[in-house]
């Protein structure tokens, strides 16, 4: 039995060894060996048990020379001693020795200058043809030549004791830089594979000059390749605005950027199925199909039909698949450089423009803050909104210091000519519970102003409270709206709510090391 070197992770005397199988038969191999199930539309389905999503506080670095001094460390990236990876890896080893073993080979960047190879170990069929959905898959010729720069071993099947492993839970994800080895152990969610992957290229993209980026990224198809990115943390609208079927998909999530342009660092996508339906997503409704892994979504036992608005196992339902899968992708998933640069926010107390243009500063301000906000609580007394901040828009994978990623984009977007915008998806005419929602059509008709240029070429003011430019007019958008305060009826309320928002910016800024210029682009606490 051919085992490709599996025995340097102390695997030994595997049952079987199986490397880079096809969708069909991983999805076959999982129906056989674990609790999974096929949709109707010939999607495989399965439960991930007690992790339906990500575990941050399970996440962690391990502490080494070399690697150590280049890391932000804090409360996303966590220190872990190496004597202690260093057991959980040989009880790796142990429990997958004489088990079923998946393996799966293959690349993180469609920029075969920066790519990296990874080779992926699973336990599981189902997790391994995640990742052969995820990753870019490598051609017969890549295939035969092929050799791992990093090995990812998930295994959720071994429940860690936190006393003797030095772990929360029983679950660790663990980045050991120095050996190239990264470890999911104790949660079946694949999410986590994935991620770990990110913040690895995260690592190593800024040390080569490269940006890493949690963000989607789109290209004209008239003929003029211009391209664009969106960032924006969860509810703000990055997948909706960026899924334009005028415009060819590069990526939905993770990217580079580099001195030759932008590059998807994935082979696919992976997206929420919460109240998914044909009208409103019909690229995502349309990729779960055979191929496809879908987790945690309740189906009818008897027609296999998925209730997307079924929240009973979790909120975040997901599926991955190819991007093959979308009808309008770029092959390969490569462009220029951005013409604009789009920063999503969706703000509850509806004290931000619906759009402003940036100033350098002002985008790396904006970028490290990674703004939006939660809708008011339930709790007696919190009225107002709360605001949430993760810095770069992607700060659970970003494990350098945050000043270095915001650096690197301030020299791309002053190099390349790229326009900045903030586009606020959140609340107008009052914060959450007295005004609305920003209409779609509104944002969707800015969208396309920013990315056509028009924007570029209007008459701005600046408001007092942020420093932001607002555009007069905007086509097929009320001007009445662009200037926030014109629709409050309420300007006490606003000035005050404007005024909260502005200390909470400067407040959450502090924790960053930034060049004054940078600090004092934001807003006029």
């Amino acid at each position: 039995m051919q085992t490709y070197g599996i025995e340097k992770h102390g695997i030994v005397n595997p049952k079987k060894v199986e490397r880079n199988l096809t969708p069909a038969v991983l999805t076959e191999e999982a129906l056989a060996t674990e609790p999974s199930r096929l949709m109707d539309t010939g999607a495989l389905l399965v439960e991930t048990g007690a992790y339906t999503g990500r575990s941050p506080k399970d996440r962690f670095i391990v502490d080494e020379a070399g690697v150590s001094e280049k890391i932000g460390w804090g409360t996303e990236n966590k220190k872990f001693p190496l004597d202690k990876f260093e057991l959980i890896y040989k009880k790796v080893g142990e429990y997958l020795s004489g088990k079923n073993v998946y393996l799966f080979d293959g690349f993180a960047g469609a920029d075969p200058k920066y790519r990296v190879a990874v080779r992926v170990i699973n336990e599981y069929a189902s997790e391994n043809l995640f990742m052969n959905n995820m990753l870019i898959r490598p051609t017969e010729e890549e295939l035969k030549g092929f050799k791992e720069d990093y090995t990812l071993i998930a295994v959720p099947g071994l429940k860690l004791d936190p006393k003797e492993c030095g772990t929360n839970s029983e679950a660790a994800i663990l980045l050991c830089l120095n050996k190239k080895i990264i470890l999911v152990v104790g949660s079946k969610y694949a999410g986590e594979m994935k991620k770990s992957v990110f913040s690895l290229m995260n690592y190593l993209l800024p040390q080569k000059g490269v940006l890493g980026m949690h963000c989607s990224a789109n290209m004209a198809l008239d003929g003029s390749g211009d391209t664009a990115l969106f960032f924006g943390l969860s509810g703000t609208g990055k997948t909706t605005l960026s899924a334009d079927p005028k415009r060819g998909l590069i990526g939905d999530d993770e990217h580079g950027w580099s001195d030759d342009g932008i590059f998807n660092i994935e082979g696919g996508c992976y997206a929420k199925c919460i109240d998914l339906s044909k009208e409103h997503e019909p690229e995502i409704y349309g990729a779960i199909r055979f191929g496809a892994l879908v987790e945690n979504v309740v189906i009818d036992p008897e027609t296999r039909k998925p209730d997307y608005k079924d929240r009973s196992l979790t909120e975040n339902t997901r599926v991955s698949y190819p991007i093959d899968f979308i009808p309008n992708k770029v092959v390969p998933s490569v462009g220029k450089h951005p013409k604009t640069v789009i920063f999503l926010t969706a703000d509850a107390f509806g004290v931000l423009p619906p759009v402003a243009k940036l100033t350098k500063e002002q985008a790396m301000f904006y970028f490290v803050s990674g703004y939006t906000s939660k809708v008011a609580g339930t709790e007696r007394g919190i009225t107002d909104p709360v605001s949430t901040f993760s810095t770069c828009f992607g700060a659970p994978f970003m494990p350098l210091p945050s000043s270095e990623y915001a650096k690197l984009l301030g020299e791309k977007i002053e190099k390349h000519g790229s326009s900045v915008y903030l586009i606020n998806t959140g609340w107008t005419g009052g914060a959450y519970g007295v005004g609305k929602r920003m209409s779609l059509p509104a944002t969707r008709a800015i969208v396309t102003a920013a990315l056509d240029g028009t924007l570029a070429n209007v008459e701005y003011e600046v408001e007092p409270f942020f420093g932001l430019a607002i555009p007069k007019t905007c086509p097929n958008v009320e001007s009445n709206i662009l200037n926030p305060k014109n629709v409050w009826k309420d300007k006490a309320e606003y000035d005050r709510l404007a005024k909260k928002l502005a200390h909470d910016f400067a407040e959450n800024i502090k924790k960053y090391n930034l060049d004054a210029a940078i600090v004092a682009a934001g807003p006029k606490a």
